[in-house]
């Protein structure tokens, strides 16, 4: 295989891989916002923060899951569309703006691959997440030649 993007490599924090090929479908792992491992941005998102305050680490989840995707097409292939994105907030209980978060995951994968990159989506609240990220990021991906 070869590596389109490795800009950014997400490291595995266990065992397990950053994604995984089954024929013309790509499943990543959980991306939260890290650089070369560690965490950017740590800490639950709050509702009395303003919502940019969460972009660059929702983006920068989003980066990792597209570039852990990226890095198991060879050449000559293209991510064809992203089939779903599932985007885990950890939160406190009275946030709401889930889905307005993660538009910031979805504004990125349309600004990296167009409109094939808005697929399914659900964005889910959670009261933790690995490392006290305020975020994690899954996508499924179909390849293409």
């Amino acid at each position: 295989m070869n590596a389109v993007s490795q800009d950014i490599n997400p490291l595995p924090q266990g065992k397990y891989v950053a994604a995984t090929r089954h024929g013309d479908i790509v499943y990543t792992s959980g991306m939260t916002p890290r650089k070369n491992g560690v965490l950017t941005f740590t800490g639950k998102v709050s509702s009395s923060e303003s919502l940019d305050t969460y972009r660059d680490p929702v983006r920068l989840a989003a980066a990792n899951a597209l570039t852990a995707a990226r890095n198991l097409i060879t050449v000559q292939e293209h991510l064809a569309r992203v089939i779903s994105l599932t985007v885990f907030i950890a939160a406190d209980e009275t946030f709401q703006a889930h889905s307005r978060l993660a538009d910031f995951a979805s504004e990125y994968l349309h600004q990296e691959i167009g409109d094939a990159g808005i697929g399914s989506r659900a964005a889910i609240g959670v009261a933790s997440l690995p490392g006290n990220a305020p975020v994690e990021i899954q996508l499924v991906a179909a390849i293409s030649v």
